[in-house]
């Protein structure tokens, strides 16, 4: 590996653009070159960052030591095949894929070719729930809702593999247990794939989260509330700031001593920790915070939510 790791973006559209923009403002990174069905777009992106354009992503390979995949969920396996063979370490944006059997496939290759493979759960670098990661103790009840208003842009996926999956992965990695009970329901309104949902997640542990996401609300609202013993905790996504309650148990009974806290938490751009982070993983060698198994799980859990959905509908 050179002095700078060699990196390049496959699919530059929405957001890819923006791995491309993060990778070239890296100082210990040289982005080689981008890929993107569309010619133009893979010119003007590389134009603006000054690196190569290519039409297929076999042209990067041999030319970079990492890749980020940011092209639809149904071309995963066939575009990171070639890469987990030829030993490129890789970040791959949600889902991992869109069934099961293909993103096991994923995970067994990157395993085989010993390489970096990092699912891209942004929410997992939001300075807020970086902070109430370290505060959350053990969860009784979660409540996580992430709703907005209805974009064009994921019209082919349902709002449970567009939306929900953050949250599904984000209340796994807080709860640490297995799932005894999942029930789910949603609806079409606007597409013909489910675009407003619920599910309510029981664990053996007892705790118990109810999550739901939206496509078609007026107002945008991420925001995730944690329950847990003598202790609350609410943190905006969006402002990134946690909100903390802590109940003191009063040694003479009564009424408990209750203190109310909005932390002071420093805001960043998720992406770009997220990416920075990919890089320093691939350096040092060490595990990814959201490896290919612990994407595959929050798919596996996304997918029982859809089957539950599927099964209530008429």
């Amino acid at each position: 590996m050179s002095s700078k790791l060699r990196v390049g973006v496959v699919g530059v559209g929405y957001l890819g653009k923006f791995h491309a923009r993060i990778y070239a403002s890296l100082p210990d990174v040289e982005l080689v070159g981008v890929v993107d069905a569309d010619p133009d777009t893979a010119a003007r992106i590389a134009t603006e960052y000054q690196c190569a354009a290519y039409a297929k992503p076999e042209e990067l390979l041999g030319k970079v030591d990492a890749v980020s995949v940011v092209v639809p969920t149904i071309y995963h396996l066939a575009v990171a095949r070639p890469f987990l063979e030829g030993g490129v370490h890789m970040l791959m944006e949600k889902p991992i894929a869109p069934t099961y059997e293909e993103g096991l496939q994923l995970v067994e290759l990157a395993e085989r070719a010993g390489v970096t493979f990092q699912v891209g759960h942004l929410e997992r670098y939001n300075a807020g729930f970086m902070e109430l990661v370290k505060r959350v103790g053990k969860p009784r009840f979660i409540e996580a809702t992430r709703i907005g208003g209805f974009s064009e842009r994921a019209t082919d996926v349902d709002v449970v593999t567009d939306l929900m999956i953050h949250d599904i992965d984000i209340v796994m990695s807080l709860v640490k247990s297995p799932i005894r009970d999942l029930r789910a329901i949603g609806v079409p309104v606007l597409t013909e794939h489910a675009d407003i949902a619920n599910a309510r997640l029981e664990f053996e542990s007892g705790a118990v989260a109810d999550v739901t996401a939206s496509r078609i609300s007026a107002k945008k609202q991420r925001r995730i509330r944690v329950f847990g013993v003598n202790s609350y905790h609410a943190l905006d996504f969006a402002d990134q700031q946690v909100e903390e309650v802590i109940a003191h148990p009063n040694p003479a009974g009564g009424r408990p001593d209750i203190k109310s806290e909005k932390l002071s938490i420093t805001p960043t751009a998720p992406l770009d920790a997220e990416l920075a982070d990919f890089v320093n993983t691939v350096r040092t060698r060490r595990a990814p915070l959201i490896d290919g198994r612990t994407g595959l799980e929050a798919l596996r859990v996304a997918l029982m939510v859809k089957e539950k959905i599927a099964a209530c509908q008429p």
